[in-house]
């Protein structure tokens, strides 16, 4: 009997799943929960099918993924971006207690520890460049809905925390450098129709919204989509193209809105302009009473009246208002806790893509300010591009808007985390130099084992 057995156990052996499959298996698993949890923080389809939105699939998602992060023993703490949560949530749990609303405050503290686990679940689980390629075919394909959905909605976005048309506008300035960058890299002509497509959708979108603080961050984007060019003359044509697209499909409302940000009108005593900057002179005095800290997260609003102390705007109190910039909030709910934290972030994040695009440019290709004058790059040096010129979008859009704890930066800095691991622990296609020169005509994406590993 036992004889048989083996025999048979020769004759058909079974393939039991090699520690490395397993591997592969859970890794994937924790990539596509980044996907799903990234289709309802971003594409919201709760918002559109009814009954979904009784169903927190977003709060479950990252909170599996923290879960997940932690119970595999895979928590890296090595990149100071992630070092610098932990003081964050430091600051947001002394708030907890002390805060004017200690209910906001605590909210926050929540929203921000699963907005932690995607992060981390990004960090983590995109950890290769396959999956990061394939991550960025869903960013964009998300935004691209996004971006139908605003363009229908006359500029208002899909609902959430993007229903707002400023804000909506801001997440099209923050896509728009990766269609960008995309156009340029792509090798095929059906690949760059599709990205120039893409561009003038997000363009579009951002006009609909009839932003005037949309509109110099999407100039700012632009700007920095041109100094960073490879290929200046192609980028120069792209702007045109562009600019010529935004004038004869804008409409007039668009002009007339963009033309009086800086109006007497608007900049009066009476105008919005004029609003503005009295609460953000509020928000100034909130930071000097209280310049350690802050007065707590998302807690402007509720502090306010305190200090207005009796002052008001036009015979009108501005209690209860949000402070319409996400450096004022960070300045007036963080202190100076906050001011070093997130600028500590963000600063990282310049320097690793820096690294990036450094390393990855062209061999004896000269370099100036940072950036390669020919073709031939890999294609993680137009990813950091794209995510430089994102941030960069991201933090002139919110001088005017309070994005402070919406999950847009925060999600692009797990995507710098993740692009800067990638670029350390992983060298596709053989030598750098075989992988700049041998296409001529374009970039494609990094290959493995002789194969595409992934297109966009």
């Amino acid at each position: 009997m036992t004889s048989q057995a083996q025999t048979n156990v020769a004759k058909h052996p079974r393939n039991w799943p090699s520690k490395q499959s397993r591997q592969a298996q859970e890794s994937n698993a924790g990539f596509y929960l980044v996907l799903a949890s990234l289709l309802f923080e971003f594409g919201r389809p709760q918002e559109l099918i009814p009954g979904v939105k009784l169903i927190p699939f977003a709060t479950g998602l990252d909170a599996i993924l923290l879960l997940s992060v932690v119970a595999t023993g895979k928590l890296d703490l090595s990149k100071l971006q992630t070092k610098l949560w932990i003081p964050l949530f430091v600051v947001l749990a002394i708030h907890v207690p002390t805060a004017t609303n200690n209910f906001w405050a605590l909210m926050v503290f929540k929203d921000m520890l699963l907005l932690f686990g995607l992060y981390l679940g990004i960090v983590v689980y995109v950890n290769s460049l396959e999956k990061m390629l394939r991550l960025m075919k869903v960013w964009l394909g998300l935004h691209t809905f996004l971006a139908v959905i605003g363009i229908a909605n006359r500029g208002n976005g899909i609902g959430g925390w993007m229903g707002d048309e400023n804000d909506f506008c801001m997440v099209m300035d923050m896509i728009v450098p990766f269609a960008y960058f995309f156009l340029f890299s792509a090798s095929g002509g059906a690949a760059r129709i599709r990205y120039l497509a893409q561009l003038g959708i997000f363009i579009l979108a951002a006009m609909a919204t009839l932003s005037r603080g949309g509109f110099i961050g999407l100039a700012s984007v632009g700007a920095y989509g041109w100094y960073r060019s490879p290929k200046k003359g192609k980028a120069l044509v792209v702007l045109v193209i562009a600019g010529l697209f935004m004038a004869l499909l804008a409409p007039e409302t668009y002009w007339d809105e963009i033309a009086s940000s800086t109006s007497a009108e608007t900049m009066g005593a009476d105008g919005t302009g004029g609003a503005r900057l009295y609460t953000w002179g509020i928000g100034m005095k909130m930071f000097l009473h209280n310049p350690i800290i802050g007065v707590g997260q998302s807690n402007f609003q509720w502090a306010f009246s305190e200090y207005e102390a009796g002052e008001t705007f036009n015979e009108r109190s501005f209690a209860g208002r949000m402070a319409h910039s996400a450096w004022v909030t960070l300045i007036s709910e963080l202190g100076l806790a906050g001011i070093v934290i997130i600028g500590g972030m963000l600063w990282q994040s310049y320097i690793d893509l820096k690294l990036v695009r450094m390393k990855y440019a062209p061999v004896k290709s000269p370099l100036k300010h940072g950036q390669a004058m020919q073709v031939g790059e890999d294609v993680r040096m137009y990813l950091a591009r794209a995510m430089e010129g994102s941030l960069i979008g991201y933090i002139i859009s919110s001088v005017f808007i309070s994005t402070l704890w919406y999950p847009s930066m925060w999600v692009m800095f797990a995507f710098v985390v993740a692009l800067r691991n990638i670029s350390e622990t992983q060298s596709e296609g053989g030598s750098l130099e075989a992988g700049r020169t041998q296409y001529p005509q374009g970039i494609p994406f990094a290959r493995s084992g002789g194969r595409p590993v992934s297109s966009l």
